[in-house]
């Protein structure tokens, strides 16, 4: 998706040629750890996917898990003998629950690698005894960046993280935009606030006012009041759809007219579903790229579910292949932290390369706005 890769093959055959081309193609693959040998690859292995599959956030799981299950159905229709298969722990989002998950991941002996943890909160929570455990967890989502700060050896992510985000939403608000005054409001996770408070540090003295809610707070009426009395002729709102949703319903009934800008974790169309018409004209940022960059993994998806590529999908699909690549290198839990060190190959997002902290190598911010109840594309921000 962030490089547009060109499938030489009939659409009809678009899963196959993910499966052969997405990252390594054919029969080759990045060197496995042990000496860069291509060992044998041990059978009735799985891969987990962690992440929210139910409660308020679980759209962005369910978009992710999409995207590992099209990458298992390609390696294992590629692999009918030797089938890996998919371990679900559903967080449901929360920090309190992933302690518990990451430990029954561990003890099955049979996971070699992760994808996700998919939000900030719960990988901060998870992501130590992950390390511990030699266990590799590559997120698709999680954007914080101050989990590549922590020294796991096992953590890597696909995507830009906040430090990237921050200030090209702020750039967004400043350059496209054009605001001069602007209200700043995160939710207090370790997500939301802290790509708040990179914006607030990027815009200095646009930001006129600030203020904090809550996660699966519904009442935002001392927000709007500050809002409304602030002048402001922008909100930046770092938080989930859940209270994206109500709040700029909120405003809106209030008689805000504003811009409302929001980033990755409010890109999902139950933010519309639940605003409705005030969602209209909301900027969404993302350090994930339009479905139809890659129109072969965009078909290939569409085929099986029925819908395009949503967000973070293509990032779970180029998670998941990371670790399939491994496994057919014949590389074991053990050894895959090093496969996965040394791997460089396309994929469908972009070219997955990691620097020694895990962070991809290849970054890009894209802008999106709510327009006829759809997300659209408003290209990238540069």
């Amino acid at each position: 998706m962030r490089s547009t890769l060109k499938f030489a093959v009939p659409l009809a055959a678009a899963a196959l040629a993910l499966g052969a081309c997405g990252t390594t193609g054919g029969d080759s693959a990045a060197p496995a750890a042990s000496g860069g040998a291509t060992a044998a690859a041990a059978c009735d292995l799985k891969i987990g996917m962690f992440g929210a599959l139910t409660g308020p956030n679980a759209n962005l799981g369910i978009y992710i898990r999409n995207g590992v299950n099209l990458a298992l159905d390609d390696y294992n229709k590629a692999n009918p003998d030797c089938k890996v298969a998919l371990a679900e722990y559903d967080s449901q989002g929360d920090p309190t629950q992933a302690p518990a998950l990451a430990k029954t991941a561990i003890d099955d002996k049979k996971v070699v690698g992760i994808v996700g943890p998919a939000f900030s909160g719960e990988s901060k929570a998870a992501n130590p005894a992950f390390a511990e455990a030699g266990l590799v967890h590559i997120t698709p989502s999680a954007t914080n960046p101050a989990l590549a700060e922590n020294g796991w050896k096992t953590f890597f992510r696909v995507l830009g993280n906040d430090a990237t985000q921050g200030p090209a939403a702020a750039k967004y608000i400043k350059d496209t935009v054009k605001a001069t005054k602007v209200f700043a409001i995160d939710d207090a996770s370790e997500y939301g606030k802290g790509l708040a408070d990179i914006v607030r540090t990027d815009l200095g003295s646009t930001v006129i006012g600030n203020d904090t809610i809550q996660q699966k707070q519904t009442d935002f009426g001392a927000s709007v009041t500050k809002v409304t009395a602030s002048g402001a002729d922008a909100v930046f709102f770092g938080g989930y759809s859940p209270e994206a949703a109500p709040l700029i319903k909120q405003l809106r009934d209030a008689g805000w007219k504003g811009t409302f800008v929001v980033a990755d974790g409010v890109k999902d169309q139950s933010y519309i579903d639940n605003a409705q018409a005030a969602a209209e004209a909301t900027i969404i940022t993302c350090p994930c790229v339009p479905a139809d960059v890659a129109p072969d993994f965009q078909a290939a998806y569409k085929a099986k579910f029925n819908e395009d590529p949503n967000t973070y999908s293509g990032e779970g699909y180029d998670s998941a292949k990371i670790l399939l690549d491994g496994i057919k290198a014949g590389s074991t839990r053990e050894t895959m932290v090093d496969f996965v060190k040394a791997y460089d190959q396309p994929g469908v997002t972009k070219q997955l390369k990691f620097d020694d902290k895990g962070e991809v190598a290849e970054v890009k911010v894209f802008a999106y706005k709510v327009e006829g109840g759809k997300i659209v594309s408003a290209g990238e921000i540069k």
